[in-house]
């Protein structure tokens, strides 16, 4: 187990259905590593560098539920989290068979009037429905004026 590092100002806690499928996906394919855990509480808390994560398996320990859980968990938001390379997860992704939700593209986002910030990124689902975007950066660069 690793140690989890200094700890950042925002650690989404997810709601799962299933807390060990969800370390199969987070950890066996994404490369996140469990910092620590409580197994009889259906809880583990989980790093890839600076990104941090909680899992929280639902019916077991304290579930704070502001409305009935329904598949999938995740509607509405993405998680963004930033990597050094995205190959070794795509390859880990392909070699188990998981699918992806959005083919790796490149991409170039305006970040004010004179720059972008370019990204190499993919989506997938993680079991219970949140959906992941891993991007790897590109650098920045002056931003293109469109005619």
């Amino acid at each position: 187990m690793s140690s989890p590092g200094p700890s950042p100002a925002l650690v989404p806690e997810l709601l799962v259905s299933d807390t060990s499928r969800s370390i199969d996906f987070w950890c066996g394919l994404c490369g996140f590593e469990i910092a620590y855990q409580r197994p009889e509480e259906g809880f583990a808390y989980i790093t890839l560098g600076s990104a941090h994560i909680m899992l929280e398996q639902c019916g077991i320990g304290r579930n704070w539920i502001t409305a009935p859980p329904e598949s999938p968990l995740g509607r509405g938001i993405n998680f963004q989290i930033s990597v050094p390379r995205l190959d070794p997860i795509l390859a880990a992704l392909r070699d188990g068979s998981y699918p992806v939700f959005m083919a790796p593209e490149t991409k170039w986002y305006a970040i004010g009037e004179l720059d972008e910030a370019g990204v190499r990124q993919f989506l997938v689902t993680d079991p219970d429905g949140y959906l992941i975007r891993f991007q790897e950066s590109l650098g920045h660069r002056p931003r293109r004026q469109t005619p």
